[in-house]
């Protein structure tokens, strides 16, 4: 059979093999306890009732999810360049790096809405702060992990330091780049959910998957908080296509790690 074909079929099987697990343990579970997980058909159900209102919310998930991730993306580019310039800038800054990572998303955001007011501006923030770190880490590194033989090379040759960095160390450092911005990819949607159910807000008619959840979760209304978070599942996985399809297109010819993808 076709490797390709194979590589489609899997996920397809296993996401069968998985509704029909779902399946069965909702009709396992005892009667009074069937709620927890409702089947398919009440999930189908929500999808039918809600659809409008979870697409809109999607919409402005994406949105947020996208602005925070872009941010993060071109931010973390500047920052890895100042970061590999020197190892006095790494000392100092680094452990600042990692304290702003550390710090709750719970704690950060009712200082967000003292400071920018709740809604998208806060949510982008948000999203921007979880996606940050994973990117400007793993950028830092590939600016950092040249190859010795070829570092020596241009140094003898005399090369500049511009010619060094552009010329080597930007490209060494490209699938590290992409490795990030998988990660973020896959953080970037959960930052912007999570975001929304803290810092957003319903006025002005628009509200994100993390209000729909939370409006889903006051009713009691089990069916429609699985299918929110369905519809946040998806958004993920078509972020992070969207990044392997462009990491790929970028690495396939010259770098191992893409070679053999989309194969």
């Amino acid at each position: 059979m076709n490797p390709r074909l194979i590589r489609w079929l899997l996920p397809v099987v296993l996401a069968v093999l998985a509704l029909v697990g779902w399946q069965l343990l909702h009709h396992a579970l005892p009667p009074s306890r069937r709620f927890l997980l409702p089947d398919l058909m009440r999930l189908a159900a929500a999808f039918r009732d809600h659809g409008a209102d979870l697409l809109s919310a999607a919409r402005y998930t994406a949105l947020a999810a996208l602005a925070g991730f872009g941010l993060a993306a071109v931010v973390s580019v500047g920052a890895s360049l100042l970061l590999a310039s020197s190892a006095l800038v790494r000392a100092a800054l680094y452990p600042y790096l990692m304290a702003l990572q550390m710090v709750p998303v719970i704690i950060i955001a009712p200082i967000l809405i003292l400071w920018v007011g709740p809604g998208a501006p806060s949510v982008i923030i948000v999203t921007f702060l979880i996606s940050f770190f994973p990117l400007v880490v793993n950028t830092t590194q590939g600016l950092l992990s040249v190859d010795r033989a070829h570092l020596d090379l241009f140094r003898m040759g005399r090369a500049s330091k511009w010619q060094e960095l552009f010329l080597l160390r930007a490209p060494a450092a490209l699938p590290y780049f992409f490795t990030g911005l998988r990660i973020s990819a896959i953080l970037a949607p959960i930052g912007a959910l999570t975001a929304d159910y803290l810092v957003g807000s319903t006025t002005g008619g628009r509200s994100g998957l993390g209000i729909t959840a939370l409006i889903f979760s006051s009713r009691n209304e089990i069916p429609g908080l699985y299918a929110t978070a369905l519809v946040g599942c998806v958004l993920g996985f078509l972020l992070v296509a969207i990044v392997s399809t462009l990491g790929w297109l970028a690495l396939r010819r010259w770098h191992d790690s893409y070679a053999g993808d989309h194969k």
